[in-house]
């Protein structure tokens, strides 16, 4: 197997979407908690949770059986009503949110909630920019969270298509507290910082250590090169050099989450000694 010291660097953000706490109007399109017949599958070994697998099923008859695939869920077969914590108006921006794993609504009454991750239906996240791409619909420095939503809006009759690409179907719950400045929790449990935080993949890189990044801003030559640390982790995070870089809450950072995609180099900084530690 090649082995490299460049990998892959992309960035993600904490959106804000506008929403109901009752369906009615543009407020058309539901965001759940997670449905009660989620069920979580022991995958009987103690190093599968580090692997970042997301084992997840449902009860049918006897039986356990894959959990509903975004399609299905969007199909037909959604959580009950008591699962919908706000309505949005805007279906792109929420599957956006689903990728991004936490956000902020903004209510009709004025008020903001937060919401992170609460859950996931155990099935692969795949990439519709990447769907997008190998179509030939996109060309594939151009392929950014800005194009994917203008191609929606040239193409609405293929948007359930699309979106229905990527199986995976992220779950939410209310964060508590109102400090505007606070970041979502990553998976370390820790508030992401923005431009200091990192999601890896754990099975290479420890949650809670520092890192030495490497990498260009999007779209350019210029340099960004910084300590960060891992607090977050990502089921497109797969590879011992790959980071998916956090840029902070709201439209500018997203603008540069939706560009970020390139190479980069990671050192990893611990002490010598330190257990786990390469030699």
């Amino acid at each position: 197997e090649e082995r490299t010291d460049t990998g892959l660097i992309t960035g993600y953000y904490e959106p804000l979407l506008h929403g109901s706490r009752v369906r009615g109007g543009p407020y058309l399109y539901p965001v759940y908690a997670p449905p009660d017949d989620l069920v979580h599958l022991d995958p009987g070994t103690p190093s599968a949770d580090a692997q970042g697998l997301r084992l997840r099923g449902r009860m049918s008859g006897q039986r356990i059986v894959p959990y509903y695939t975004r399609a299905e869920i969007e199909a037909g077969h959604a959580p009950p009503a008591d699962k919908v914590l706000f309505w949005v108006d805007d279906r792109i921006a929420l599957f956006f949110m689903h990728v991004q794993g936490s956000g902020r609504i903004r209510l009709t009454d004025g008020s903001t909630v937060r919401l992170g991750y609460a859950d996931q239906n155990g099935h692969p996240y795949r990439s519709i920019g990447r769907v997008l791409v190998d179509r030939g619909e996109l060309p594939a420095e151009q392929a950014s969270m800005a194009t994917i939503r203008a191609w929606t809006l040239m193409h609405p009759d293929q948007v359930d298509g699309l979106l229905a690409s990527n199986p995976s179907y992220v779950f939410f719950k209310v964060l508590p507290g109102d400090d505007p400045s606070a970041g979502p929790p990553g998976t370390l449990g820790v508030g992401l910082i923005a431009g200091r935080s990192v999601a890896v993949d754990r099975r290479f890189i420890p949650l809670g250590a520092p890192l030495y990044l490497s990498t260009t801003q999007p779209n350019s030559p210029l340099p960004l090169e910084r300590t960060v640390i891992a607090l977050d982790t990502g089921s497109a995070i797969r590879g011992p050099v790959r980071a998916d870089y956090y840029w902070g809450f709201g439209d500018g950072a997203g603008q540069q989450a939706g560009r970020m995609r390139q190479p980069g180099r990671l050192w990893l900084m611990l002490p010598q000694g330190y257990p786990g530690a390469p030699h």
